[in-house]
């Protein structure tokens, strides 16, 4: 099963919290772990990865915290992503290390590679400004308003 780790999950939620609040005040680690129940001590870990990776900026004084440090169409959910967990692997053999005892008789490596980079070109293609656009909650589906709507009258 491909799962995103849980500091990426965490990463990805800071950086929408950062772009929905991008009116040019910053935004502190405490201010975004307490929005979204986060450890504060994970939270700032996450963030200082990204600012290493240039994803956002951190910000000294007392009106310090952190920003993007690029536009969010600049920024992708892998550019998020590979910023905490490194490359996207979906195999043991990912790479052409050949570091697997089966490496030269796999016969789905090759087709896996092709998924992996699927995968990275889908996640490449949905920039930051796509996820801070989205809703923070799932609309209600049509069917259950509308049964509630009738159970009302």
């Amino acid at each position: 099963m491909l799962r995103l780790s849980k500091k990426a999950d965490y990463a990805l939620m800071a950086m929408k919290h950062l772009a929905i609040h991008a009116d040019g005040a910053s935004a502190s680690a405490r201010e975004i772990a307490e929005a979204y129940d986060i450890p504060l001590e994970l939270m700032a870990k996450v963030l200082q990865r990204l600012a290493r990776s240039g994803l956002v900026r951190s910000l000294q004084g007392t009106r310090g915290g952190y920003r993007l440090a690029k536009p969010t169409l600049q920024i992708s959910v892998a550019d998020i992503i590979q910023a905490i967990d490194g490359p996207l692997t979906v195999t043991a053999c990912s790479t052409e290390a050949e570091n697997c005892g089966q490496y030269s008789k796999c016969s789905v490596r090759d087709p896996l590679w092709k998924i992996k980079d699927r995968i990275i070109s889908a996640l490449s293609d949905c920039t930051l400004q796509e996820i801070a656009a989205s809703p923070t909650e799932p609309p209600m589906p049509l069917a259950f308003t509308a049964g509630r709507a009738s159970a009302k009258i």
